[in-house]
């Protein structure tokens, strides 16, 4: 139900673009790895169960923030279709498996519908390391005969996916790996203080040249989650589009820096506090260009939350999708909204309106499925998202955490036509 204005505080948990990771590096060391600060979200299930038929023993804690992971000496190496499909990060146990295990059996992925999100660069930088890869019956299959060797590998864009299995590979080979043009999000650091604490030997952390020294083995590790910077950024805009205050706790600013400076633009304070961040907003407000870029740039994952932000903000805004080509599939659900938004290529013209008026829409991925969310808040009358689960693939309780806000949100189950 539209009209309410958000206001309180809101605890953010672990990132889910870092803790799927964490749990496939698992697999690099026999014995007991335990992650603190693991968001109880229905991807973080889809690994466990993938880990569990690899042979792990995956339990979450009874406080409901840790997962214990028990690896196997010999892990299993097949990772079937029916989970890989619904996530596209289980294609990152193939670098763990391969290093441990010398074989990796990994169904081609699946995950969010945003475009296409090639393997090119996965497989060729595993054939420099001296695996050999193929695709066969719906799988890419990776072998090697001796240990992985070290060597340099240049990516042609700063894939995460590809500088996490790389980075997971090189760590056991032999010798010296550098990878040129790497992905610096705060994920992929924390991936590597992870490694590092395992016993792996990385340099260049947070830069785009990561230096990995191979050594024999790795030990398994207690570690805590880096906090999601999209949850985080998510309730950012939330409270800015409802021109409300509210307080996102266990939250790090740094690592949303252009995103907050938007919101400045936009007319809301933001306030650093010592564990997180406090927006507030009392006016409509203002329409913001965003072009999304790999990190430091604006988060692709943050693009459908502001173009809902600028479908009602005064005055129009250019948004910019340079990652993925279809994130602007959700565009035609904000048009049932009511939004004004015309899409050209890679370019959307969003042109802000006083209000929006609810209707059925319907989420097509996680970060979409957050936008309409935010977009019903503001929108008159009853907006009704379909395909929850999307959004409960990536957000702790977010059904529960908007009414501790103030808003006025349900679930409701609903009988599809056969």
């Amino acid at each position: 139900m539209g009209g309410a204005r958000l206001a309180g505080e809101v605890r953010v948990t672990g990132a889910k673009n870092s803790v799927l990771k964490l749990m496939a590096a698992s697999l690099l060391a026999e014995g007991l790895t335990v992650l603190h600060e693991v968001p109880d979200i229905l991807d973080v299930e889809y690994m466990a169960e993938l880990l569990r038929r690899l042979g792990c023993d995956v339990v979450r804690d009874t406080d409901g923030r840790s997962v214990s992971i028990a690896v196997p000496a010999v892990p299993l190496h097949k990772a079937d279709y029916d989970l890989v499909r619904r996530l596209r990060a289980s294609i990152n146990v193939l670098g763990p498996l391969l290093a441990r295990c010398g074989e990796a059996d990994v169904a081609l992925p699946g995950g969010d519908n945003i475009g296409s999100r090639g393997l090119d660069m996965h497989v060729a930088g595993l054939e420099k390391l001296g695996a050999t890869v193929r695709s066969e019956h719906g799988f890419l299959i990776a072998t090697r005969d001796k240990r992985l060797h070290g060597a340099s590998v240049w990516l042609d864009f700063p894939s995460v996916g590809a500088t996490e299995n790389l980075l997971m590979a090189a760590v056991l080979a032999d010798g010296v790996t550098v990878i040129d043009n790497a992905a610096r999000e705060p994920e992929i650091v924390d991936i590597c203080a992870m490694l590092t604490a395992m016993g792996a030997t990385i340099d260049g952390v947070g830069t785009s040249t990561l230096e990995i020294h191979g050594v024999d083995s790795l030990s398994p590790v207690t570690h805590t989650t880096v906090p999601d910077r999209l949850v985080a950024g998510t309730w950012a805009v939330a409270a800015a589009m409802t021109r409300g205050d509210v307080t996102i706790r266990n939250a790090r600013a740094d690592h949303l820096d252009i995103a907050l400076d938007k919101l400045v633009s936009s007319g809301s304070v933001v306030d650093v506090l010592d564990d997180g961040f406090r927006v507030r907003n009392h006016d409509r407000p203002r329409a913001v260009d965003i072009v999304t870029l790999p990190y430091p740039g604006f988060p692709t994952d943050l693009q459908p939350q502001f173009i809902a932000l600028n479908s009602i903000a005064r005055g129009a805004a250019m948004v910019t999708e340079n990652l993925f080509e279809a994130r602007f599939r959700f565009v035609n659900e904000m048009v049932r909204l009511g939004a004004d938004v015309r899409t050209d290529g890679h370019h959307a013209l969003v042109r802000g309106k006083e209000s929006l008026s609810g209707a059925p829409v319907e989420a097509a991925d996680i970060r979409a499925g957050a936008g309409l969310v935010l977009a019903g808040l503001v929108a008159e009358g009853v907006t009704t998202v379909y395909e929850p689960h999307h959004v409960d693939r990536g957000y702790e309780g977010f059904i529960g955490d908007l009414g501790t806000l103030g808003a006025d949100v349900t679930r409701i189950e609903v009988n599809h036509l056969t």
